[in-house]
């Protein structure tokens, strides 16, 4: 059984974040149902390659294993888990409370988001809260943090102290609706920042070097692997905001192993981003044991783990 009164605590991603080292995440969703078997061979097989491991919260609305119990469960094989927070299913009274939970079970490090719309998922006729959205949820974190609660009360127990982050997308239509809400982020309390996935790498050259540039906070990447040209054709059609070049496509689609080609054309984009921002945040559903190959291929070097208490 963990100790609680002295929880183990991986913190290689705060402490490459706060030394401006290149940073590496990757995501890995929690199971649908109890079995974590395959989500602990998935995110063991990237020890060492990455700082941190994305535990996804209910994303696109879809049911799956609480992202905190998942978190915990990774903590426990040595895998640091950044642990995803979403507004959409808790009110802030529930919010606070998984919040301290966090930190007692030794998870510090929060990637703080809106949700998405219970519409897109797979409980359309759920009741969505929504009583917070991502920049009060950061707000109501570094109130945490300094020992208070979301009225401001002080805490009797002692004050939390979780390292927030918030996502960001470059490609967003609105330049300036970009600008603002990744400035009121940054106000909020952001410490990092991990974007949606990126295909047009101009426009992130052009978010790093007018809007980033002067915050000195990470922005990592977005990193995905196509798998063939019909995944690329599904994506473009049914994920908004995002765009896949069709040279991409048709790379792809010409392959004579789109799967192989697929991970070719990551690894090549995370040597982009490598000279553009701070690090990459990895994508690779259902394959995740593919992407320590991507790291390699692309000469990214191996992680070293950091504990602290």
């Amino acid at each position: 059984m963990q100790d609680t009164q002295n929880p183990t605590v991986l913190n290689s991603f705060r402490h490459a974040a706060q030394a401006g080292e290149f940073l590496v995440t990757a995501e890995v969703a929690p199971p649908k149902g109890v079995n974590v078997t395959h989500m602990i061979s998935m995110a063991a097989t990237l020890k060492g390659r990455v700082h941190a491991v994305n535990i996804t919260d209910g994303s696109r609305a879809v049911l799956r294993m609480s992202s905190l119990v998942a978190s915990v469960i990774l903590l426990q094989n040595g895998i640091e888990p950044i642990c995803q927070v979403a507004c959409r299913d808790r009110n802030r009274i529930s919010l606070q409370a998984d919040l301290m939970g966090s930190h007692a079970l030794g998870i510090r490090n929060i990637l703080a988001l809106t949700g998405d719309p219970v519409k897109v998922g797979d409980h359309p006729n759920a009741k969505a809260v929504f009583d917070l959205e991502s920049v009060r949820l950061l707000q109501l974190i570094r109130k945490l943090n300094q020992g208070v609660d979301y009225n401001e009360k002080p805490f009797t127990d002692g004050a939390t102290d979780l390292f927030a982050g918030a996502a960001v997308d470059p490609q967003c239509a609105s330049w300036s609706g970009l600008q603002k809400r990744f400035e009121r982020k940054i106000e909020a309390g952001a410490q990092f920042f991990q974007s949606q996935m990126i295909t047009d790498f101009e426009r992130l050259e052009k978010f790093m070097d007018t809007v980033a540039v002067n915050y000195e906070k990470p922005i990592l990447a977005g990193i995905f692997l196509l798998k063939s040209a019909k995944n690329a054709q599904f994506i473009n059609r049914c994920v908004p905001g995002v765009n896949i070049p069709q040279h991409i496509i048709e790379r792809l689609a010409k392959a004579k192993d789109p799967l192989e080609e697929g991970m070719k054309i990551a690894a090549e984009q995370v040597q982009i981003a490598r000279q553009l921002c701070q690090g990459v945040h990895m994508m690779a559903v259902k394959r995740e044991d593919l992407i320590t190959p991507i790291l390699n291929l692309a000469g990214v070097p191996a992680v070293n783990q950091v504990l602290a208490k």
